[in-house]
């Protein structure tokens, strides 16, 4: 019995002399949303093609629920690419019935999901409109329907919130998490860390073709750096010089930004600060999942 995971495992791609991919490796679970990040060209969109059997992998192999995927899972993959791929010239009607009943649905049932999905994503009022004749956030609402209309098992999304207004952001990440919450794998690629930050159960950061990190965010975090964020108005610059362990990454108005080591004492901390007079802000805090990233992928050569 298999676990309803979309496993990738230990794929490994070359075009010509260039290395695209070098056994990466990652799932996804059932019921997760999953941020794939990374730099352009780093890995991302093979991957997600590999995935889909657009690509073949040269080696490695793609699972879902424990069995190597194949040309019936593949139906049940809703895939949005990044160079998005609608008809210009057709209707959004009939274009998402045709990929729904693509993937199997039968008239009356892709009918009804096309009506479904684009009353969801705010896109009914433009059924019957071209899509070449639609703004590019509804282009984009519509390109998410094409994803979702078959009712896929498996969703693959490589960057769909790029060129979206903030409501159109939060209609797809509702979207988003509502197919999570029915136990569905959710991977997505974005340039937007904030929004994986705030959305994703785990987080994969890919460089050069190799995973670097997967984890939680705080997973992540918790092997990065602690920095303490200490406001002493009446503290001279340079107070915390000299304290074991800490070293003084900033100073920003009254605040100063230190980095905690090996040996460091908050207590020792405070009891300086204090003694330049009132402190009025003291607290630990972890990087966001931007500064992450940036350490991660500063520490090798971009691609």
């Amino acid at each position: 019995m298999g676990d309803g995971r979309l496993e990738i495992d230990r794929i490994s791609k070359r075009f010509g002399d260039v290395i695209a991919l070098k056994e990466t490796t990652f799932d996804v679970r059932a019921g997760e949303l999953f941020g794939f990040v990374g730099s352009n060209g780093a890995g991302k969109t093979t991957t997600m093609r590999i995935a889909l059997g657009v690509l073949a992998a040269d080696a490695g192999e793609v699972r879902y629920d424990g069995t190597p995927i194949n040309l019936e899972t593949r139906r049940h993959i809703g895939y949005m690419p990044e160079e998005r791929g609608l008809y210009p010239k057709m209707k959004v009607a009939e274009q998402l019935v045709y990929l729904a009943r693509l993937h199997g649905l039968g008239t009356a049932a892709a009918r009804r999901s096309m009506e479904d999905w684009t009353e969801r994503l705010g896109v009914a009022a433009r059924r019957d409109d071209e899509v070449q004749k639609l703004s590019l956030g509804n282009q984009q609402r519509v390109q998410l329907a094409a994803a979702l209309v078959h009712n896929p098992t498996i969703l693959v999304l490589d960057e769909p919130f790029s060129g979206l207004d903030p409501i159109a952001v939060e209609v797809m990440s509702k979207v988003l998490l509502d197919k999570a919450n029915d136990g569905i794998p959710v991977v997505f690629s974005s340039h937007q860390l904030e929004l994986v930050e705030r959305l994703c159960h785990r987080v994969g950061i890919i460089r050069n073709g190799q995973m670097v990190a997967v984890g939680t965010v705080d997973d992540l975090r918790a092997g990065g750096t602690v920095e303490m964020v200490v406001d002493a108005p009446g503290a001279p610059k340079g107070w915390a010089d000299g304290l074991a362990g800490v070293t003084v990454r900033a100073h920003e108005g009254n605040r100063t930004i230190l980095e905690l080591g090996d040996g460091a004492d908050d207590q020792e901390i405070l009891r300086a600060a204090l003694a330049t007079g009132p402190v009025t802000e003291f607290s630990r805090r972890r990087p966001s999942l931007t500064e992450l990233y940036r350490n991660v992928v500063s520490q090798g050569d971009e691609a």
